[in-house]
Protein backbone atom coordinates (compact mmCIF):
# COMPACT_ATOMS: atom_id res chain seq x y z
CA UNK A 1 0.00 0.00 0.00
CA UNK A 2 1.74 3.37 -1.36
CA UNK A 3 1.38 5.64 1.70
CA UNK A 4 3.49 9.46 2.29
CA UNK A 5 2.85 10.70 5.96
CA UNK A 6 4.10 13.78 6.45
CA UNK A 7 4.92 14.99 10.11
CA UNK A 8 7.05 18.65 11.70
CA UNK A 9 4.39 21.16 11.43
CA UNK A 10 3.61 23.06 14.23
CA UNK A 11 3.16 27.15 15.10
CA UNK A 12 6.68 29.55 14.42
CA UNK A 13 6.89 32.61 15.17
CA UNK A 14 8.50 35.10 12.23
CA UNK A 15 11.85 34.31 11.13
CA UNK A 16 11.95 31.11 12.80
CA UNK A 17 13.08 27.31 11.65
CA UNK A 18 11.02 24.61 11.15
CA UNK A 19 11.82 20.70 9.67
CA UNK A 20 9.28 18.86 7.53
CA UNK A 21 9.70 15.27 7.50
CA UNK A 22 7.91 12.95 4.47
CA UNK A 23 8.27 9.05 5.01
CA UNK A 24 7.14 6.95 1.89
CA UNK A 25 6.26 3.21 1.99
CA UNK A 26 5.04 0.96 -1.10
CA UNK A 27 6.75 2.11 -4.09
CA UNK A 28 10.43 1.96 -5.21
CA UNK A 29 11.11 5.47 -3.68
CA UNK A 30 14.68 5.69 -4.81
CA UNK A 31 13.20 6.27 -8.42
CA UNK A 32 10.37 8.85 -7.94
CA UNK A 33 10.74 12.63 -7.75
CA UNK A 34 9.76 14.27 -4.71
CA UNK A 35 8.13 17.36 -4.05
CA UNK A 36 6.52 19.98 -1.23
CA UNK A 37 3.59 21.74 -2.37
CA UNK A 38 1.53 24.29 0.05
CA UNK A 39 -2.08 25.52 0.56
CA UNK A 40 -3.25 28.28 2.25
CA UNK A 41 -6.35 29.13 3.01
CA UNK A 42 -8.69 30.17 -0.07
CA UNK A 43 -5.42 29.95 -2.24
CA UNK A 44 -4.46 27.15 -4.85
CA UNK A 45 -2.73 24.25 -3.95
CA UNK A 46 1.52 25.96 -5.19
CA UNK A 47 4.85 24.02 -5.35
CA UNK A 48 7.42 24.48 -2.73
CA UNK A 49 10.72 22.53 -3.85
CA UNK A 50 11.25 19.42 -5.66
CA UNK A 51 14.31 17.02 -6.01
CA UNK A 52 15.27 13.93 -7.89
CA UNK A 53 15.23 10.58 -7.06
CA UNK A 54 19.40 10.37 -7.04
CA UNK A 55 19.07 14.40 -5.35
CA UNK A 56 20.96 15.16 -8.34
CA UNK A 57 18.75 18.14 -8.93
CA UNK A 58 16.51 20.53 -7.10
CA UNK A 59 14.10 22.86 -7.70
CA UNK A 60 12.90 25.80 -5.78
CA UNK A 61 9.55 28.00 -6.46
CA UNK A 62 9.90 31.87 -6.25
CA UNK A 63 9.54 33.09 -2.65
CA UNK A 64 11.34 30.35 -1.06
CA UNK A 65 14.85 29.93 -2.92
CA UNK A 66 16.91 31.03 -0.23
CA UNK A 67 15.25 30.08 2.71
CA UNK A 68 13.45 26.36 2.04
CA UNK A 69 15.70 23.39 1.47
CA UNK A 70 14.69 20.29 0.25
CA UNK A 71 17.23 16.93 0.80
CA UNK A 72 16.26 12.90 0.67
CA UNK A 73 17.28 10.15 2.64
CA UNK A 74 16.62 7.56 -0.01
CA UNK A 75 17.75 4.70 2.74
CA UNK A 76 15.45 5.61 4.84
CA UNK A 77 12.51 6.24 2.51
CA UNK A 78 12.27 9.92 3.67
CA UNK A 79 12.01 13.54 2.21
CA UNK A 80 12.98 16.46 4.15
CA UNK A 81 11.87 20.01 3.68
CA UNK A 82 14.10 22.96 5.91
CA UNK A 83 12.20 26.36 6.08
CA UNK A 84 14.36 29.00 7.69
CA UNK A 85 13.67 33.09 7.99
CA UNK A 86 9.84 31.82 8.13
CA UNK A 87 7.32 34.86 7.39
CA UNK A 88 3.34 34.86 7.84
CA UNK A 89 2.95 34.60 4.36
CA UNK A 90 4.31 30.75 4.34
CA UNK A 91 1.38 29.63 6.80
CA UNK A 92 -0.38 26.46 4.64
CA UNK A 93 -0.86 22.76 4.87
CA UNK A 94 2.06 21.61 3.28
CA UNK A 95 2.30 18.24 1.46
CA UNK A 96 4.29 15.93 -0.04
CA UNK A 97 4.20 14.14 -2.96
CA UNK A 98 5.77 11.51 -5.21
CA UNK A 99 6.41 11.41 -9.08
CA UNK A 100 6.70 8.90 -11.39
CA UNK A 101 9.23 10.49 -13.52
CA UNK A 102 13.05 10.89 -13.87
CA UNK A 103 13.19 14.83 -13.72
CA UNK A 104 11.98 17.85 -11.39
CA UNK A 105 8.09 18.04 -11.51
CA UNK A 106 6.85 21.24 -10.76
CA UNK A 107 3.07 21.25 -11.44
CA UNK A 108 0.57 19.00 -8.77
CA UNK A 109 -0.63 16.78 -12.01
CA UNK A 110 2.94 15.10 -13.00
CA UNK A 111 2.72 13.77 -8.98
CA UNK A 112 0.78 10.45 -8.50
CA UNK A 113 1.07 9.98 -4.91
CA UNK A 114 0.06 12.22 -2.13
CA UNK A 115 0.58 12.29 1.47
CA UNK A 116 -2.47 14.19 3.95
CA UNK A 117 -0.63 17.10 4.54
CA UNK A 118 0.82 18.83 7.86
CA UNK A 119 0.09 22.27 8.83
CA UNK A 120 2.38 25.36 9.51
CA UNK A 121 1.41 28.31 11.10
CA UNK A 122 3.67 31.39 11.31
CA UNK A 123 3.18 34.35 13.60
CA UNK A 124 3.71 35.78 16.57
Amino acid sequence: QTQLVESGGGLVQPGGSLRLSCAASGFPFDTYTMGWFRQAPGKEREGVASITGSSAYTHYEYGVEGRFTISRDNAKNTVFLQMNSLKPEDTAVYYCAAARVPDIATTASEYDYWGQGTQVTVSS
